[in-house]
């Protein structure tokens, strides 16, 4: 088993604090909701509304990042091992069967991973984006010639795109423990470092950044 430099130091800070604004903003979005009363409604609004446009923020920045290092090639989908992925991740993981995706750092997601990015960067965010600006700035909006959905549908459209989030956390986070150790790839995505069978150990070639 050798270690091997995956993840760059923008990747894991960008990981850390996308996770970090998400849950802040399914825990302030849901007292907004009325789910529950935690930090009082007024705070939790304002809470949610920074958490947002950081959230927006970081977004922009990740994508301009993957663009100009070209490591958006590592969100290209495909369907080769799609399904010996899924029979692994329903079956072959409780009969201790060999992982079918060998990760370099040139291939760092597995097919499920990618299909599953994609819909994240493709649908959920988007739904994210348009139904929470349109949202926070519907007053303004109707003011002009905004002619659109009223403010119950924008807020249903939002709150849906929420729980699909929360979908995709869970399940992002119950995978993250099925390496060869249950925090194997949490303590990856800290260190940038990961233990790899099969993989020749070398020193990285470019800058950790």
């Amino acid at each position: 088993m050798a270690r091997v430099y995956i993840f760059k130091r923008f990747e894991r800070f960008w990981h850390w604090a996308q996770a970090a604004l998400v849950v802040a903003l399914l825990l302030t979005g849901f007292e907004v909701h009325g789910s529950y009363r935690l930090l009082g409604w007024e705070r939790a609004a304002s809470l949610h509304t920074s958490a947002a446009w950081l959230l927006i923020g970081l977004w922009l920045f990740a994508i301009f990042w993957h663009f100009t290092t070209g490591e958006w090639k590592q969100y290209i989908p495909t369907t080769e091992k799609v399904f010996a992925m899924l029979k692994y991740y329903l079956v072959g993981i409780f009969s201790d069967a060999p992982h079918p995706f060998r990760v370099t750092r040139l291939s760092k997601h597995n097919p499920l991973q990618r299909l599953a990015y994609l819909l994240v960067k493709v649908c959920i965010n988007p739904l994210i984006w348009v139904s929470g600006l349109l949202y926070l700035y519907y007053n303004e909006l109707g003011a002009t010639v905004f002619a659109g959905p009223g403010l119950g549908a924008i807020a249903l459209v939002h709150t849906a795109a929420a729980f699909l989030m929360l979908a995709f956390l869970i399940a992002h986070a119950y995978l993250a423990t099925t390496g060869h150790t249950p925090l194997a790839h949490v303590k990856a995505m800290i260190t940038g470092w990961e233990d790899l069978d099969d993989e020749p150990a070398h020193e990285p070639t470019r800058s950790h950044t």
